[in-house]
């Protein structure tokens, strides 16, 4: 297997009333197909914004991200998005669903954007919320599905159209542990058995067993990469 995600040097600065804040600093990461890689570290360390930028949503203001081999910085807009919609699914904190659109209209959005026919859409929804524990949710609202259920279908919609990156958001900040527990079995299951790549920012450590490596950031750079969560230091004192 090669890399699905290789950053060089990666640098991003947002500039608000004249003033520069440095959210990357030199970030050099590479991520292995078919590995659940966690990105840790405190709120405002630029995890966030690294993820956009393996995820094709912002552009990196120096340095190089390769995904799978291409780099989104030369695409075109266009390009960059027809290829995220193919390559990338994303399950938020927030969960992100259309509150007006049944579990299998929202699993189906991916779908349809990929060209798909509503009905061959749907079927294969249907079929993703079951594989997720959904079977008799399929035409439940939004408002009348738990937050996990909620999470569930988030996750479903994520690898409804079968892409090769999943990035996820907190995705068990919102539940109890139980419940997370769940999900990341779902991630695990789902995703890792398909030899997707999966990189999860969480500030939940009860789930760092999951991952094969864990990132820890701080000051918009990497300052540590453990392979087990005994091994990771959260207390700001490694430098890069």
């Amino acid at each position: 297997m090669g890399s699905a995600i290789l950053c060089k040097e990666l640098t991003k600065s947002y500039v608000t009333d004249k003033t520069a804040t440095r959210a990357l600093r030199g970030v050099d990461l590479a991520v292995e197909e078919g590995e659940l890689f966690m990105l840790v570290g405190p709120s405002g360390c630029g995890k966030t914004t690294l993820i956009s930028v393996i995820a094709g949503i912002l552009n990196q203001d120096g340095g190089e991200c390769r995904i799978f081999g291409e780099d989104l910085k030369a695409m075109s807009e266009e390009q960059r998005t027809a290829y995220r919609g193919h390559t990338v699914g994303f399950v938020f904190q927030s969960y992100n669903l259309i509150p007006t659109l049944t579990a299998s209209e929202n699993v189906s959005i991916p779908l349809l954007l990929n060209g798909y026919a509503r009905e061959e859409a749907a079927a294969k929804a249907e079929a993703m919320l079951g594989r997720v524990g959904l079977q008799g949710k399929i035409r439940s609202l939004p408002n009348s599905l738990s937050g996990g259920q909620q999470q569930r279908v988030a996750i479903a919609r994520a690898l409804a159209h079968n892409p090769r990156l999943i990035v996820c958001d907190e995705p068990t900040s919102a539940l109890d542990y139980a419940t997370g527990l769940e999900i990341m079995d779902l991630f695990r299951h789902e995703a890792l058995n398909g030899n997707r790549t999966l990189v999860i920012v969480t500030h939940d450590s009860r789930i760092f067993h999951f991952a094969d490596r864990i990132g820890v950031m701080d000051d918009g750079t990497i300052v540590q990469i453990a392979r087990s969560a005994a091994e990771v230091h959260l207390d700001q004192t490694h430098k890069k």
